[in-house]
């Protein structure tokens, strides 16, 4: 049996990329890019919601981080010591939509009218030039208190969509890429005192024939054996659109040149059940769009058939999902989605079991 519903309490902003995490009391999280206008905009910001009932309901979400550019894909985990992170990165993407607006024009995601173009330009101009090239970044924020109150984001390595996990010896170690930045890089980086500084801990090999620029939105996983295990989304040309896999056995000092898996998808979050087994969450945007899901009962070695967590979809504009397990082995995954009816994507959610995909 699976319950899919809409989850966002905002029906008229867009919602984008959130990441879903249980901490150890049982409370779920969720974060995302909120107060959006559209897939690309100047209004983005960071926010949260909480469950205490397994994700049968959710408070009304607290803005987080709300910069004077556009605050983008959300992760969150908590660490072993309790404390929560939470990433993004800032972007002025939006802004070559912007100076080719023109009224009466439809844009790639939206349609542009005077008021439209009016409001953009004047959210982008709410800071001079240089102050928006020095907002951009791969950012982090820390809680000690379980959310309550806030540090002042500060600046990390790298950046991917689901943000860093914790590891079995009490680092934390984040998978992504390097933005915003003279040297941009593939790697990881990780913390050794509760997420608050970071060192940058080992390059991803590029594999024969790729750029390592077309290397995107990692995630990483411990397996049970202590492996770590990374996907990435690839748009090179072989395996376009395909997930990746590279692999450290030595706490991720070194890496395998990454291969492809055999699933067409993007991108991937990565779990691991509590019986050892690894979850893979994945978008599957072309028909029929939705979101899919793989085991892999080996460590990564090899990877299931895929398992549908939704097919409804009606175009690309969709996915990111990130999935829990809960105490009676059941699970839920959060994504976001672009309906039918509406303009503005949403929070879906599906509760699911394996057994029910």
């Amino acid at each position: 049996m699976r319950d899919t519903r809409v989850v966002s309490r905002r029906p008229n902003l867009y919602h984008g990329w959130p990441t879903i995490a249980r901490r150890s009391n049982g409370e779920l999280l969720v974060v995302c890019s909120g107060g959006r206008e559209s897939h690309v905009c100047p209004f983005g910001w960071v926010e949260m919601m909480r469950s205490k009932d397994g994700g049968r309901s959710w408070g009304w979400p607290r803005i987080l981080l709300d910069t004077a550019i556009d605050d983008r894909d959300a992760g969150v985990c908590e660490t072993k010591q309790g404390s929560l992170l939470v990433t993004t990165f800032t972007s002025l993407a939006y802004a070559e939509h912007l100076d080719a607006a023109k009224p009466g024009n439809k844009g790639r995601f939206l349609d542009w009218t005077e008021e439209r173009i009016a409001a953009w330009r004047s959210a982008h101009e709410r800071t001079p030039d240089a102050d928006r090239e020095e907002m951009l970044g791969t950012w982090m924020l820390r809680s000690t208190d379980a959310g309550a109150s806030w540090s002042a984001p500060y600046r990390v390595p790298v950046n991917s969509p689901h943000g860093p996990i914790a590891l079995s010896d009490g680092r934390i170690i984040y998978a992504g890429k390097r933005l915003w930045h003279e040297k941009r890089r593939i790697g990881v980086a990780d913390s050794h005192d509760d997420g608050r500084t970071w060192r940058w801990l080992a390059e991803i090999p590029t594999r024969d024939g790729d750029d390592f620029a077309e290397y995107h939105e990692l995630h990483i996983v411990e397996a049970a054996t202590g492996r770590l295990v990374v996907h990435i989304r690839n748009h090179n040309k072989a395996n376009e659109r395909e997930t990746l896999q590279t692999e450290s056995e030595d706490g991720g000092r070194t890496w395998s040149v990454p291969h492809p898996i055999g699933v067409w998808g993007l991108p991937s979050h990565l779990l691991r059940l509590r019986d050892g087994r690894l979850l893979m969450s994945y978008g599957h945007r072309r028909e029929p769009f939705g979101n899919e899901a793989r085991l892999s009962e080996d460590h990564g070695e090899s990877w299931s058939d895929a398992m549908t967590i939704s097919a409804d979809g009606i175009g690309f504009d969709l996915g990111y999902p990130s999935t829990v397990e809960l105490d009676d082995g059941s699970l839920v995954t959060v994504w976001y989605e672009r309906m039918a009816d509406s303009p503005y994507a949403v929070l879906r959610q599906a509760a699911w079991t394996i057994s029910s995909a």
